[in-house]
């Protein structure tokens, strides 16, 4: 069998189950133990039938995790360093806004919103501290959070 049809085939697979960046693919492909020029050949192929395209997985990537795990945009960023993606698409990504872009502050309200029921029970300091550590492992940083939880909470503890 010839090795880009068997790599092609794998890759193709590899993609139908959701988007992936390039960087993504490539080390897929050598952890299938597949040659670089193949690597390269199959790359640019989908790259051309646009398959395989990191500005729109970038834009897929700060969607998913804006709509269903709802994480900060320095955290997303990070993600997309990790994955691979380009500075300067990452800045182009996260330069476009449409109607359902949402701030961290945003974003960091409907956190509190939605998972709401977890924190029912608990009273003043100890309501506050717990979604000030749920908030923090979604990355969203300290004024953001602070905002948030008096937002929602409709209270100042951190008066200063």
């Amino acid at each position: 069998m010839d090795l880009f049809k068997k790599y092609y085939g794998l890759t193709a697979h590899y993609l139908a189950r959701r988007p992936h960046s390039t960087r993504e693919v490539r080390d897929y492909l050598l952890k299938k133990k597949a040659p670089e020029d193949v690597i390269e050949k199959i790359i640019a192929s989908m790259q051309r039938d646009k398959f395989l395209n990191d500005l729109d997985f970038a834009h897929w990537w700060r969607e998913q995790r804006t709509r269903f795990r709802t994480k900060s945009d320095r955290v997303i960023r990070m993600e997309l360093k990790q994955k691979g993606i380009a500075t300067d698409i990452i800045a182009l990504v996260f330069e476009e806004k449409t109607e359902e872009t949402k701030t961290d502050l945003e974003k960091a309200r409907l956190l509190i919103e939605k998972y709401s029921r977890r924190f029912d029970g608990l009273e003043g300091h100890e309501k506050y501290r717990k979604i000030q550590m749920f908030l923090g492992s979604r990355g969203f940083d300290y004024e953001t959070i602070k905002q948030a939880i008096d937002d929602i909470l409709e209270r100042g503890y951190n008066t200063d």
